[in-house]
């Protein structure tokens, strides 16, 4: 009886992760269907557009991503005509970012929420369950085989 309980138990899980999955996948596409940029290109432009002048390594940690990453990222806006790049007043080695006018339209269009559903959904948690949800997605990480832990600092619409 227990064995069939925890299978049953481990089904429910799977579903819910495929769940996950497809709402996230749903929403990325969404999000290139309306606005023509993928969903961290968005989440990109958004975060420029709360922080105008933000460098690359502000950025990537707002975003919980690579700085490499990030760089390409915004390399791919900045020949896109999305983002400009502008080297600082006092400092020129320091580059700051901002947005278009072509971005903002596109913030204006594009279903929310802009950093997507999954930090949304995540963030609004209580600490406790976060606490849990944490713990047990480590020991589900913990069984992959191999695990790419390197894939954590790469945003979802580009793994």
């Amino acid at each position: 009886m227990k064995t069939d309980n925890f299978q049953s138990l481990s089904e429910q899980a799977l579903r819910k992760f495929r769940i996950i999955f497809g709402s996230v996948r749903q929403h990325l596409r969404e999000i290139e269907k309306t606005c023509g940029i993928t969903g961290s290109q968005l989440w990109i432009i958004h975060e420029i557009s709360k922080a105008p002048g933000i460098g690359i390594s502000g950025l990537a940690m707002r975003l919980s991503i690579h700085q490499s990453t990030c760089s390409l990222l915004v390399d791919k806006l900045v020949q896109r005509k999305l983002v400009s790049k502008e080297r600082g007043q006092v400092d020129h080695r320091r580059v700051g970012l901002k947005i278009t006018p072509e971005a903002e339209h596109i913030l204006k269009i594009a279903p929310g929420p802009a950093e997507g559903i999954l930090p949304e959904a995540i963030r609004t948690l209580p600490a406790a369950d976060l606490e849990k949800l944490d713990a047990a997605l480590e020991k589900v990480i913990h069984q992959l085989k191999p695990s790419d832990t390197e894939m954590a600092g790469k945003p979802l619409s580009e793994l």
